[in-house]
């Protein structure tokens, strides 16, 4: 599913890693360099003086022992003496200079190399979300597209067992060629389900569903031109697997203003699509980062450890509500972006996310 998109998230993963990996050796390299010009170059300058030092002492023993005729000597002795000081003061002070700014350049190439990670968590989680909205408009198509399907039409005009055979067939074909549904529903406007496309594994023809939310919203469709996209849910019916459920009006002569007879309703096998996505996106250490989906709840819907899937509520802070980085209570780096939708599917408030605890 979508391989060309998975592949371009790699490639972010693989570009974040090598601009990480280039600021750390560039941060190891200044601060080595600063480290021998601080330390290093001061300290031979501290030596130098010193031996002036030892000079005007020297000098000024030897201007005693000649009396009178050295005194003029003991005052150069003692000015190079002063200028000696001078300058193994101005040393100290260049060390501790040398080494504030140095303190603030590994400081500011930290901050650097902080935002750079952040941002690129922030774009993994948008591509991850991306990958699910491209692949979840291509469901609102395919709804709305086999719901003016003529078998799926006359079935849904009057429910003959002939019909129902021909229309349970013709899902049949359908779910052959798009192997991301679980099965495909033909309901009636009271909610019974007339014809389903693998009826041997969900023996669901019979059942009434007026009672789920997608189905009431689906009656309130104005035309067969719009469409309803789930959120994440289990369905018992399904063996309580977990799905995306899209819909769609059956109308009248399959036409978008057409008199409504029925839903078509789509059950996208959502755990093993999902899974694809979070566990395809190449964070740096797979054992300390965790790729995420949220709905507009907060709730997991897709968690690349696989842990908390539809019952854990993640915690996430969106000070800036589209996009950003923080770091918890724990320390870890956290990246997110909310779903951008694409083109006329909106999305449904998802957010991806990404936890990084490789600190």
């Amino acid at each position: 599913m979508c391989a060309a998109a998975v592949r371009r998230v790699d490639a972010v993963a693989e570009s974040g890693a090598d601009d990480r990996v280039d600021v750390s050796a560039l941060v190891v390299r200044l601060t080595s360099e600063v480290d021998e010009v601080a330390r290093g170059k001061t300290r031979e300058i501290q030596k130098i003086t010193s031996q002036m030092k030892i000079l005007a002492l020297n000098a000024l023993i030897e201007s005693a022992r000649a009396g009178k005729q050295g005194a003029g000597f003991a005052v150069v002795a003692q000015e190079v003496r002063a200028v000696g000081a001078q300058i193994e003061q101005i040393a100290r002070d260049l060390e501790v200079q040398l080494t504030k700014r140095t303190g603030e350049l590994i400081d500011s190439i930290g901050n650097m190399t902080e935002r750079s990670r952040g941002d690129r968590l922030v774009d993994l989680a948008l591509n991850a979300v991306e990958l699910i909205d491209r692949n979840l408009y291509e469901r609102t198509c395919d709804v709305r597209w086999w719901a003016t399907d003529s078998a799926v039409v006359d079935c849904a005009s009057g429910s003959s067992p002939r019909a129902v055979a021909h229309a349970s067939q013709r899902l049949g074909v359908i779910l052959s060629a798009y192997t991301v549904y679980l099965d495909l529903w033909l309901c009636g406007l009271d909610g019974t389900i007339l014809a389903n496309g693998r009826p041997d594994r969900f023996t669901v023809a019979g059942q009434n569903v007026a009672g789920q939310d997608w189905f009431k919203q689906a009656l309130r469709l104005h035309s067969g031109d719009d469409y309803v996209a789930g959120n994440i849910r289990r369905q018992p019916l399904l063996a309580d697997a977990q799905v995306a459920t899209y819909c769609a009006s059956i109308r009248s002569e399959g036409r978008s203003d057409g008199a409504p007879l029925g839903v078509l309703a789509i059950h996208f096998d959502w755990e093993p699509q999902a899974k694809a996505i979070v566990q395809g996106v190449r964070v740096d250490d797979p054992n300390r980062s965790r790729v995420l989906l949220l709905d507009a709840d907060r709730r997991v819907i897709a968690a690349s450890d696989g842990r908390g899937c539809l019952d854990e509520r993640f915690p996430l802070q969106t000070a800036h509500p589209r996009n950003g980085t923080y770091r918890d209570s724990s320390g870890a780096l956290i990246g997110f972006h909310l779903t951008p939708g694409y083109e006329t599917y909106r999305g449904l408030g998802w957010y991806g996310v990404i936890v990084s605890r490789g600190d």
